[in-house]
């Protein structure tokens, strides 16, 4: 879905958008250029294995992904986890990913942050995601010593690259919350995000 590019080198970033912010648009650009990647594939997830409060439809967190990238080429959308069955989990994702794009060179990158990449012992079967990726691990800056925390993983030869990034103090808990305290969220979501948020009634 909305694929129109023929990419060798795969960069991704997966998440559950609820909903798709500022922050997740500049970080993305960071990687982008950071790493001269030509394109961006987000992927919203269908069903969140570690399900948040107050969770969105998927249909209305892939729109709003869709609304909030639509300005920017560089960016495309994947509902590729629409089409497989049960929970989201990201080692499947990206092993569908590797069969729609059999031509990929070298690993796919997946964008996580550092406090994720911490937890990725706990993902579904981790031993087998770490194979097949090279993660991206987005270090704020003033964060530890990435390696060291790279160290502290049970797994070894983990394929990684590290970018640093701005502390932005945006989430999309602290939107949710402002739009059920009918707070204004104007530049905390692109504007037809917000739109669509008004539009569908939609985390109150």
């Amino acid at each position: 879905m909305y694929l129109e590019f023929n990419l060798m080198k795969l960069t991704v970033f997966a998440g559950t958008f609820n909903p798709v912010h500022i922050a997740h648009l500049i970080l993305a650009e960071i990687v982008r250029t950071c790493l001269d990647m030509e394109k961006i594939l987000f992927i919203p997830s269908h069903i969140p294995p570690h399900r948040e409060n107050e969770i969105a439809p998927a249909k209305h967190r892939l729109e709003m992904v869709k609304l909030s990238i639509a300005g920017n080429p560089a960016f495309e959308l994947s509902d590729i986890e629409f089409g497989l069955e049960g929970k989201s989990y990201t080692v499947n994702t990206i092993k569908g990913l590797y069969g729609q794009f059999p031509d990929i060179s070298g690993k796919i990158n997946f964008i996580i942050g550092t406090d994720a990449f911490l937890d990725i012992e706990t993902w579904h079967k981790p031993g087998e995601l770490i194979e097949l990726v090279n993660f991206v691990i987005l270090a704020r800056k003033g964060s530890p010593d990435i390696k060291k925390i790279i160290e502290s993983i049970k797994f070894r030869d983990i394929s990684h690259t590290i970018v640093e990034t701005p502390v932005i103090e945006v989430s999309s808990s602290y939107i949710r919350q402002r739009v059920k305290n009918r707070e204004s969220i104007k530049y905390l979501v692109a504007e037809p995000v917000k739109e669509y948020i008004e539009q569908n009634q939609l985390f109150l």
